[in-house]
């Protein structure tokens, strides 16, 4: 493999396959390959897959299509949840030539070594696809102002639509004090700002000796770090500890939560296999909201899952109108191989879905609306991103309120207080530098 020398990497899907890719591109630079554009004619191909909507499946063989078309010659290869889930599927794809489970991307460049000539590669595709059970730390650097840190894989809970557990394995992390040292790894970049991801990161040590408390304690103190931000966190594993430590005791953490409801209707729940009720869901919120009532809440939702009457969704979309939050990332549900769902009967016909969806839709919009406007005339600080968007920068407050200012190179990477003014015909607040 010696003739390939530039690299190229696409991700697709969440925040935890975007540390992994960052931390896989960082081996090949280290081996001394040049990470270059997806478009800038590379040797080599890394497309992080995922797999929890179809739309990701048919991404994957687009950009394998898009990438041979660049570079005919180039050595394509396919990781991520996906390729966990379908390795014969994916190596059936024209111009795949290898792929790797979740244990063995980390690995790509032994493999890489492994092999002379593409030609050679046909009945090595998919022969490491295996359970994991291994967690290799990761976080992304080098992209943005921010970065991903990995702090937990896997999952334990089986829910009925879902097929990460069987994509990453069971749910498992490394120990606080290791986890604490990748984020100081980031401490020491220039990074101001670090997301904690991972497929279920309340979970962080399994009711071991160690939880996810401990860990949010312990990067607390981690200096050099402006700012923790939790990506998602399930209701039923959000306690009244965290919630109130976050929020009113700690340096770092901001206040900004994204918590995954899916239905509110307690009998999707139940057929969902979730571990909590609406009730529990509602009390999360309110107990946020009256610590800090600027708080922002991101919420997760499902629409016409199998058994989603017109009475049954309405219960979500009226639950979800009273709740006093900020905004929602709305997911079609779509038929996934090998999950709990796909026997359940009522199938939801996919116009009704798309229906829903865009119901939902226009709700996020108002509460996102309301939520900024709520915000205008108030103090925060923001941290600015490095786009130079036709004169105009961006950036996001402690509590996740989009906001825009005229460009400014001084100000990139840089915390700086400001007042929200107004909400210009984009949807994004503009602001005030305060002195």
């Amino acid at each position: 493999m010696n003739q390939y020398k530039k690299v190229a990497f696409y991700t697709l899907g969440c925040k935890l396959n975007f540390s992994e890719t960052s931390t896989i591109a960082r081996d090949f630079e280290n081996a001394g390959f040049a990470k270059v554009d997806f478009d800038d004619t590379p040797d080599i191909y890394v497309i992080n897959t995922c797999s929890v909507t179809e739309n990701a499946d048919k991404k994957c063989k687009q950009l394998v299509k898009k990438g041979l078309k660049i570079n005919p010659n180039a050595f394509v290869i396919i990781i991520g949840c996906y390729a966990q889930l379908k390795p014969e599927q994916i190596s059936s794809i024209p111009g795949v030539d290898l792929v790797l489970g979740a244990n063995e991307k980390f690995n790509i460049l032994e493999h890489l070594e492994a092999m002379d000539a593409k030609a050679e590669t046909a009945q090595m595709k998919f022969e490491n696809i295996k359970e994991t059970k291994e967690f290799v730390p990761s976080f992304s650097y080098g992209d943005r102002t921010r970065s991903f840190l990995k702090v937990q894989d896997g999952c334990d809970y089986f829910c009925t639509f879902c097929t990460i557990p069987l994509a990453r394995g069971k749910s498992r992390n490394a120990s606080v004090a290791e986890t604490t040292l990748e984020a100081q790894k980031i401490a020491d970049t220039k990074i101001k700002e670090v997301v904690l991801t991972g497929v279920n990161i309340g979970d962080f040590g399994q009711n071991g000796e160690e939880n996810f408390f401990d860990l949010v304690k312990s990067l607390d103190e981690v200096e050099g770090i402006e700012r923790f931000r939790i990506s998602s966190i399930e209701p039923n594993l959000l306690s009244d500890e965290i919630i109130e430590f976050t929020l009113a005791n700690s340096k770092r953490f901001v206040p900004h939560f994204h918590i995954p409801l899916q239905s509110g209707s307690d009998t999707l729940l139940k057929a969902m296999r979730r571990k909590y009720l609406s009730e529990l869901y509602v009390n999360r919120v309110n107990k946020i909201k009256e610590i800090y009532p600027d708080a922002c809440i991101g919420v997760d939702v499902i629409v016409g899952f199998p058994g989603e009457t017109d009475e049954e969704f309405m219960v979500t979309y009226n639950l979800l109108k009273d709740l006093d939050i900020s905004y929602l990332h709305v997911f079609t549900y779509s038929e996934r191989a090998n999950t709990g769902a796909l026997k359940m009967k009522d199938v939801v016909p996919m116009n009704v879905r798309k229906d829903r969806s865009k119901m939902l839709h226009i709700l996020s919009d108002k509460k996102k609306r309301k939520f900024y406007e709520e915000n205008l005339n108030k103090d925060f600080t923001v941290l600015w991103e490095g786009e130079n968007d036709n004169g105009f920068m961006y950036g996001f407050t402690e509590n996740y309120v989009k906001v825009t200012q005229p460009y400014n190179e001084a100000d990139i990477n840089e915390m700086r207080k400001v007042n929200l003014k107004r909400i210009n015909a984009q949807g994004i607040v503009e602001v005030e530098t305060l002195a």
